[in-house]
């Protein structure tokens, strides 16, 4: 299969690790990844914000750059960037009076999947340790997006890709499906509600004990690990496709040093 990666904003500008990892599951697959070099940014968080005027350029220039390539499938390692193309793209054209936008946009988004989708209902992935080769000895909690969540319906799917992964100890969140507080410019526009929202969700990972918080958007991981790094935690985020990716003879590193514990693996 042909897949086209959508890299998404935030993980091609600070975790390109993460679209390599990515890259490296699918490949280890026997899939071949392009990347659409016109591609740029979804304009979610414009359409998010209120700025639909603004957002109809952006969207465009998706739609743009994947139509120019020729793929079975697209895949980002985001949902609340899929959910914005499935979801919000159609939407902004119909609003904006533009039919012939909707119906491109329609035909890019109905081929575009989060990974988790992808690797579960398209290629049939449902145990990473035997069909992947993931290893990860480390004890791991997991933190559902909401976008994940509400807009794609993701259930379990990258939970349950991630209790498959060999060696690896996942310990339940207490109120996983709370909103972190991230929610894009919500975090800016409102910073004491989107603190306090993000103060509950760290105390809640770290009385699991686990090392990392996984998830699937970078972007909730990212305001989780700063949440975690201001008060001194042990705790640190990591998104559940370097987790996949990760293999006994190649575990994953994170700040280029192989994670390891205090004692050993932990």
């Amino acid at each position: 299969m042909k897949i086209a990666l959508f890299a998404t904003c935030i993980v091609d500008a600070m975790y390109p690790s993460t679209a390599r990892a990515t890259v490296k599951i699918l490949e280890r697959l026997g899939h071949e990844v392009i990347f659409p070099s016109g591609q740029a940014c979804c304009g979610q968080m414009h359409i998010n914000s209120g700025y639909m005027d603004e957002a109809l350029p952006v969207v465009a220039n998706h739609v743009r750059a994947f139509e120019a390539e020729t793929y079975d499938v697209a895949v980002a390692p985001s949902g609340s960037c899929v959910a914005s193309v499935r979801h919000q793209h159609p939407v902004l054209a119909e609003r904006c009076g533009d039919a012939a936008l909707k119906a491109r946009a329609e035909a890019v988004g109905a081929k575009t999947y989060e990974l988790s989708q992808l690797l579960v209902d398209v290629l049939g992935i449902t145990n990473a340790a035997e069909q992947l080769g993931s290893h990860f000895a480390h004890k791991v909690t997991y933190h559902p997006s909401c976008h994940g969540m509400r807009s794609l319906n993701l259930g379990d799917r990258q939970l349950d890709l991630l209790r498959s992964v060999g060696g690896i100890e996942v310990a339940d969140l207490p109120e996983a499906d709370q909103c972190c507080g991230f929610g894009g410019t919500f975090a800016l526009k409102n910073a004491d509600v989107s603190t306090a929202m993000l103060e509950d969700k760290a105390k809640n990972i770290e009385s699991t004990g686990a090392s990392l918080c996984s998830g699937g958007d970078a972007s909730c991981l990212m305001h989780i690990g700063g949440g975690l790094s201001r008060t001194n935690s042990d705790t640190t985020t990591l998104h559940f496709a370097e987790i996949l990716a990760s293999t006994i003879d190649e575990p994953v590193s994170v700040t280029g040093e192989v994670l390891v514990g205090k004692a050993g693996v932990r």
